[in-house]
């Protein structure tokens, strides 16, 4: 049995939900292939966050790279987006506790964020988070899109419609598609697309989850974060290059839970769960979002670590080009073809 669309997802993750959203609003006819499988989105503390996301890739990079301006942009298209689509948005800003607060403090301000002193900590209001699990429903639960379950085998192109053939054998036509898949996928893509998909390395990542209230802000240090979550506190994250399985790894976990409650003043032990996730990252750590080189094909995928962050930003992208718009000023800085 085949159906058809006008604009076919591949994907329910944020960038593919983000994605699906800014089309709906602009008019367009959307149906998302959710693969129901262990969604990399969810696991996450839904950090929505410009300048310890620009200050980790800057100081990561020896001081060598700069990119406050474009997560700036994508925090500031958040608040329009969160209204629209009814989505969970917390303006607590965020805190760094660990070694050389003033350094720290000083490399924010000369990125362009606000930050001050506050004892051994520093307090930037610059990020903001959401609400991964929430944020996702309502995104798939958007009136009018439309949501097949089901895993895209097979994608090809007659030169003027696409065709994705699901597990079950059934096919879904679009005059275009965005293909929004995670790391590790089965798909048979064509060329020159399938070299760009294989640039992608899967990144494995661990965070804990308490029901105890810790934190009234995401806190963060070089160990990683505690952050607040709907009934408690997320402790993260693990970042393993190249590992795919999703069984949860006590001897690391235990390790990264130690030491991120050290960072708050916290020696007890606490009881967690744990939730694993595969994401895909980009030999530069930014996502694709832009055409993929085959006329009606675009990419918006690969986020690393800044997925929630970046959602709107890629959406608008990815939509702007799929409409023919002028490109935004950020649209070279994700466009696929970069890794050609």
């Amino acid at each position: 049995m085949s159906s058809s669309t006008e604009v076919l997802v591949i994907g329910a993750g944020v960038l593919g939900l983000s994605t699906a959203a800014e089309l709906l609003r602009r008019g367009h006819a959307v149906t998302v292939v959710d693969p129901g499988q262990a969604n990399a989105s969810a696991v996450a503390a839904g950090m929505i966050a410009p300048a310890f996301e620009a200050l980790a890739d800057w100081r990561g990079s020896d001081g060598r790279l700069d990119r406050a301006d474009l997560f700036r942009a994508a925090r500031t298209l958040w608040p329009a987006f969160a209204t629209a689509f009814d989505l969970p948005l917390h303006r607590e800003g965020a805190e760094w506790r660990g070694p050389d607060p003033e350094a720290v403090a000083a490399q924010l301000r000369w990125l362009g964020f606000p930050a001050e002193r506050a004892g051994d900590a520093v307090i930037t209001p610059a990020d903001w988070r959401t609400e991964p699990v929430a944020a996702l429903s309502r995104l798939q639960g958007l009136p009018g899109l439309t949501v097949v379950a089901g895993r895209v085998l097979d994608l090809k192109t007659d030169g003027a419609r696409w065709t994705a053939t699901l597990e079950d054998g059934s096919g879904l036509a679009a005059s275009a598609v965005v293909l929004a898949t995670g790391a590790v996928t089965a798909l048979d893509l064509p060329e020159p697309v399938a070299r760009l998909i294989a640039r992608v390395q899967p990144i494995r990542g661990q965070i804990a989850v308490t029901d105890r209230v810790l934190v009234d802000r995401a806190v963060r240090g070089p160990a990683g974060y505690v952050a607040p979550c709907p009934g408690g506190s997320v402790i993260g994250a693990t970042m393993e290059p190249d590992r795919t399985d999703l069984s949860p790894d006590l001897t690391r976990g235990v390790a990264l839970v130690r030491t991120c409650l050290a960072q708050i003043g916290l020696s007890e032990s606490l009881p967690v769960t744990w939730r694993v996730g595969v994401r895909g990252a980009t030999p530069d750590g930014l996502p694709m979002a832009g055409a993929a080189g085959l006329a009606g094909l675009h990419l918006a995928l690969a986020p690393r670590r800044n997925g929630w962050l970046l959602g709107p930003l890629v959406a608008r992208t990815v939509v702007d080009g799929l409409e023919g718009r002028a490109a935004g000023p950020f649209a070279p800085a994700l466009d696929p073809r970069r890794f050609a």
